[in-house]
């Protein structure tokens, strides 16, 4: 059996058409967009059409889109930058308990600053509620973030639902979308959020480049220190070539979005029907109508996500736990712990499936069945 890539959750392979403006743009444009000569002015055209590009494809202004080298530098800059620019005004900060760890990480941090962090805990869909954001809000709250769609189970949360609950409160809106930018149409007007997160290599574009937006007025504290590049938000000379890439991947994600979309439901209930059709026992985590389309997470029960994921490797399939895998164990997956306990079974036996535009639906058939078969074989 031919290696079965479905672990798109955690990275995409990259598109030949970014790979081809990656490298047009490395041995073409070289110049330093800070530079005033022509190959600076060539480079500063460049930076200029992608920051465009890329700031429509959320529908937010040219100025209020800062690049960073990625998803986690994004949450951290947002995180960060926003509770000790805005510490004046109190210590308060609203998180979930199903965050990615960039943001986990960050609040982490803060707390050693002095800063009081508040972990919500989701519902057994993995959702929070923007009730149960709004009761939690203090006075001194000057930040929450929530992050829109969850990158282990799919989990979409209620952002605009959140947002308004907090638009007559002083607190910074932080969302990252990095798992869901390229499969939701994002207008950050109508979503009312201050600060987005967002990341290329999810959506068939390079790793180490990403972006944050930043809504006009909203105060952060940069985290680096030397030009003033970015409108003095993160200095640093830009990656023009991961720059543009990452522009052309967004522009081939936005265009292809309703297809894919409905494509990978397609994939989504083809593996699941397979599962059914070989009578396989299994839970699927989370809800699947609130759920990214491209995230199918799912309890085995009476196998080991360790023995799962070995044995899915040697049959060429590749997907994930959706956790941290250290010194050559399992860790058990923290949105799971959040949303089942910590002594549910569920956490022990779970396996993120995650697809993506190369997967053919006879492929993703032939792993449900090889899945099958695993399951059957680890249960008895």
């Amino acid at each position: 059996m031919d290696r079965i890539y479905l672990d798109h959750a955690a990275t995409t392979p990259i598109h030949p058409l970014v790979a081809e403006k990656i490298v047009s743009t490395m041995t073409d444009t070289f110049g330093n967009p800070s530079s005033i000569h022509s190959y600076g002015r060539e480079a500063r055209k460049v930076l200029d059409e992608s920051r465009t590009i890329l700031a429509n494809s959320i529908n937010a202004l040219f100025s209020e889109i800062v690049f960073t080298s990625g998803g986690t530098e994004a949450d951290n800059l947002a995180i960060i930058g926003a509770a000790r620019a805005n510490k004046h005004k109190g210590n308060h900060i609203i998180t979930t308990t199903i965050e990615h760890h960039a943001v986990l990480h960050a609040c982490h941090f803060l707390e050693k600053e002095g800063f009081e962090i508040t972990y919500l805990a989701p519902d057994e869909q993995g959702i929070i509620s923007a009730e149960l954001v709004q009761q939690s809000l203090r006075p001194e709250t000057i930040l929450v973030s929530i992050m829109y769609g969850n990158n282990e189970v799919g989990a979409i949360q209620p952002i605009k639902e959140i947002a308004d609950a907090l638009l007559s409160h002083q607190a910074i809106f932080h969302t990252d979308a990095v798992q869901a930018y390229g499969a939701i149409k994002m207008d950050v007007k109508k979503l009312h959020v201050d600060l987005l997160s967002v990341s290329a290599h999810k959506i068939n574009g390079p790793k180490g480049i990403g972006f944050l937006y930043v809504k006009s007025g909203t105060k952060i504290n940069p985290s680096t220190f030397g030009g003033e590049q970015e409108l003095k938000r993160r200095a640093g000379t830009e990656s023009l070539p991961l720059i543009a890439g990452f522009t052309e991947a967004s522009a081939l994600a936005m265009r292809e979005m309703d297809a894919k979309n409905s494509f990978y439901q397609k994939l989504k209930e083809t593996f699941l029907q397979t599962l059914y059709a070989e009578n396989v026992h299994f839970h699927v985590n989370g809800s699947l109508d609130a759920s990214l389309p491209h995230i199918l997470n799912i309890s085995f029960p009476g196998t080991d996500v360790e023995a799962m994921l070995v044995n899915l490797d040697m049959a060429g399939i590749s997907a994930s736990s959706g956790s941290a895998c250290t010194a050559g164990s399992i860790e058990p997956s923290h949105v799971l712990v959040a949303m089942f306990g910590p002594n549910s079974e569920r956490i022990r036996n779970s396996i993120r499936f995650s697809f993506g535009s190369d997967n053919k639906m006879n492929e993703v058939s032939e792993a449900a069945k090889e899945t099958a078969r695993i399951v059957h074989r680890l249960q008895n």
